[in-house]
């Protein structure tokens, strides 16, 4: 089976090799044997095909974390219950709503009625099944413990979606409030003040400063050189958009993000629940220690999280202890590591990260609770006071109109 590995070399320089691999984790040693560390390897898509990487597929939506546990859950307990595996595969598929998700499931079941293992039948939908999702169904296959690493998998990335929902209400709300309250001072800003002070300018009154000061606001929002502001702040995000996309510039930016009060701490939490559950997830099934890390690195979306297990994966060939290697980058908390050095020392890994990730979700919860109830009043004492200062710089003038008419 054809993949196409995206690597860089010594340079800096991002290149592509094709591999010819019958499953993904064996296409991952050819590199390791090559020294080449892999950003991201994929499946070759058929030639004609519209299964993976067709113009159809990219345009449909594409299966989610949720998605992923709700298939590893009902695949696990009909595993259990002894069914033949193509026939578990068809009957998920039936009850399959996304389209993508459905076709890739059927092929799944066609390829393992016709001799493919299921983990070589996967690895040809790279955009519906993830390398966590693949490694765990290999480890389950070659152990005969398939539905238990099904059911296993279902627990980890329904952990993550809640920890990534959570994540998302405390960043959404604040948001949504603050765009809610740009939208109010631009309205009135652009429509009402003019209007007011109009009619104040037919009284001949001098303008408060306050009240002056918005009215100049107003015709700036209303002048051409709005237009030009606009245009450089577009030119400004897309400028960002480029320099975050090179890997220096995601490392910077993300860097910044974890030190940001609140939602750095939060972020970085939640990074670390996600990684110590997964690799539980895998060593607990019997993958082994430097591919576990691959797909730890690949899953992971912060850079400085990544760079840090890249740097791990490097130290432990080297025969350094996986928490001194972590320590080095200081991408994860002083406890988290303290525990990952203690399940080294007495060889109980994957139950020590288990409880880990679960101080650290129930750290994320906590934490989400007090941001939003910090934020809740803070939010409405900013869109009390723009309401308030529009409202103020339009009566102060009126007040002194009221006086000239006495």
């Amino acid at each position: 089976m054809p993949f196409i590995a995206t690597y860089q070399d010594s340079s800096g320089a991002v290149r592509q090799l094709e591999l010819s691999a019958t499953t993904l984790q064996k296409a991952r040693r050819q590199l390791r044997r090559r020294n080449m560390v892999p950003l991201s390897i994929t499946a070759k898509p058929h030639q004609g095909s519209a299964a993976p990487g067709g113009w159809r597929t990219r345009l449909e939506r594409q299966p989610g974390i949720r998605d992923r546990a709700v298939w590893a859950s009902q695949l696990s307990a009909l595993v259990a219950a002894g069914i033949p595996l193509v026939r578990c595969l068809d009957l998920v598929a039936e009850q399959q709503k996304l389209p993508t998700f459905k076709r890739a499931i059927l092929a799944v079941a066609r390829d393992v009625n016709q001799g493919a293992t299921i983990t070589a039948a996967m690895g040809c939908w790279p955009r519906v099944f993830d390398d966590l999702t693949v490694t765990m169904v290999q480890a389950g296959e070659a152990g005969g413990i398939l539905g238990e690493v099904l059911s296993r998998l279902a627990t980890v990335l329904e952990d993550h979606a809640k920890l990534d929902n959570n994540i998302k209400g405390a960043i959404s709300y604040p948001l949504m409030i603050l765009g809610i309250a740009v939208l109010v001072f631009l309205g009135m800003t652009i429509f009402l003040i003019p209007t007011f002070s109009g009619i104040l300018e037919q009284f001949g009154s001098q303008l408060p400063l306050l009240t002056q000061w918005m009215v100049n606001l107003s015709n700036l929002l209303r002048s051409p050189w709005c237009l030009l502001l606009v245009a450089a702040a577009i030119v400004g995000a897309s400028m960002l958009t480029r320099f975050y996309r090179t890997a220096h510039g995601r490392h910077q930016c993300d860097a910044f993000v974890l030190r940001l009060p609140l939602f750095g701490d939060l972020l970085q939490k939640t990074a670390t629940a996600q990684f110590c559950r997964t690799f539980s997830c895998l060593t607990h099934a019997g993958v082994p220690i430097l591919t576990a890390l691959d797909i730890l690195r690949n899953v992971t979306g912060n850079a400085v999280i990544r760079h840090s297990i890249q740097m791990a994966t490097h130290d432990i060939q080297q025969g350094i202890p996986l928490s001194e290697s972590l320590q080095k980058e200081k991408a994860f908390p002083h406890m988290a590591l303290s525990m990952i050095s203690i399940g080294e020392e007495t060889g109980k890994m994957s139950g020590i990260l288990t409880k880990v990730a679960d101080f650290y979700d129930a750290e994320v919860s906590t934490t989400v609770k007090t941001l939003t109830g910090l934020l809740e009043p803070m939010m409405i004492i900013v869109v009390g006071g723009i309401v308030g200062a529009i409202l103020l710089a339009m009566y102060l003038p009126m007040f002194a109109v009221f006086d000239q008419i006495q």
